[in-house]
């Protein structure tokens, strides 16, 4: 498979290799909660922007007894390696082949805190993979197998801005690119432990238990739609409101489950509040977070040095712009040598 002037290369074990490069992505209309877990096929449609910063790489070479996973440079076991390993099995039965994998990866974001780590992960797992093992697959269809690993992971296949389609089955169900006004995204990482309560618990928790549940699938697919309108018209005002609104009825929602879930603390709703005394003295931006504590502001490129120094005192900050989807990368890791 070729993508962007890269291919497969052979290593001196003698197994294909293929290297990508993902980034996570930041959810405008958030996505939660699964009609089909095997499938993770969504209630409702989402959108996101992919960021350019915090990259995920991820190789992928062939050979081995059984399948291994790095990241960021120490062996990983148990249920973090077993999901991955489950994934590979997803490209294995498409490739026809039996033939195990030793994937390594760095990420630089941190894993699990809500900042989409899994979703630059998976990603990249499923440019490189499908690479490795010899599959010749489009956006859509790399999009929608990414999907199996994570489900915003659908997204960070897309350039820039991306609308996740709920679809109607396993092929259906992929992200599209759509276009949005200019923005820039600040990121505040107030806590970059990972959480106590994984996304896909708390999703299942919501499900059961939130008495507000029912309603849950149907607005946000008519947020979508209004999500949709605004990019359509270049409406950054309406952009912002949306997204600020949807992510607090999420929390408000996950809150809801009982026992309940808290991911937001104390200090990331004094940025919601810091980020509104903003708007009121004229500077137009607006607050979002997905399941983490860590908030993300959108704002226009020209605000971004204004609200960077607001948000310093509150965690480490970094702006990100509309970045690149998942693309396969010449640069191949290699196994740390202390597990070689």
């Amino acid at each position: 498979m070729r993508m962007n002037g890269s291919q497969t290369t052979s290593t001196a074990g003698g197994g294909a290799s293929a290297t990508a490069i993902a980034h996570p992505n930041i959810a405008l209309v958030k996505y939660w909660g699964k009609r089909d877990e095997r499938l993770i096929l969504p209630v409702a449609g989402s959108m996101s922007m992919t960021l350019d910063s915090a990259a995920t790489t991820t190789t992928v070479r062939l050979g081995g007894a059984a399948d291994a996973f790095y990241l960021n440079g120490k062996r990983v076991d148990g249920k973090a390696a077993q999901r991955v390993s489950v994934f590979l099995e997803l490209i294995r039965e498409r490739a026809g082949s039996c033939e195990c994998a030793t994937v390594v990866s760095n990420n630089r974001a941190p894993t699990g805190a809500g900042l989409a780590s899994s979703a630059a992960g998976f990603a990249a797992l499923a440019v490189a993979g499908a690479a490795a093992y010899g599959l010749q697959l489009s956006r859509e269809q790399l999009s929608a197998l990414a999907r199996r690993g994570s489900g915003s992971a659908c997204r960070s296949v897309i350039d820039r801005f991306a609308v996740w389609h709920t679809g109607a089955d396993d092929t259906s169900s992929y992200a599209t690119q759509l276009s949005a006004p200019e923005m820039r995204m600040v990121v505040c990482q107030v806590n970059s432990a990972e959480k106590a309560v994984s996304s896909r618990e708390a999703m299942l928790l919501t499900r059961d238990t939130s008495p507000f549940w029912g309603a849950w699938a149907g607005h946000t697919e008519r947020v979508l739609s209004r999500m949709i309108t605004a990019c359509e018209a270049d409406d950054f005002t309406a952009l912002g409101e949306i997204a600020e609104a949807h992510a607090l009825q999420l929390h408000a929602l996950i809150m809801s489950a009982e026992p309940a879930i808290r991911y937001l603390e104390p200090v990331s709703f004094a940025i919601f509040d810091v980020i509104k005394q903003l708007r009121e003295s004229g500077i137009e931006c607006y607050a979002t977070a997905d399941a983490g504590p860590n908030v993300v502001v959108i704002t226009r490129p020209r605000d971004t040095v204004v609200v960077s120094a607001k948000l310093a005192e509150f965690g480490a900050v970094h702006t990100a712009a509309p970045g690149r989807g998942a693309y396969l990368s010449d640069n191949h890791l290699t196994v740390p040598e202390c597990h070689a």
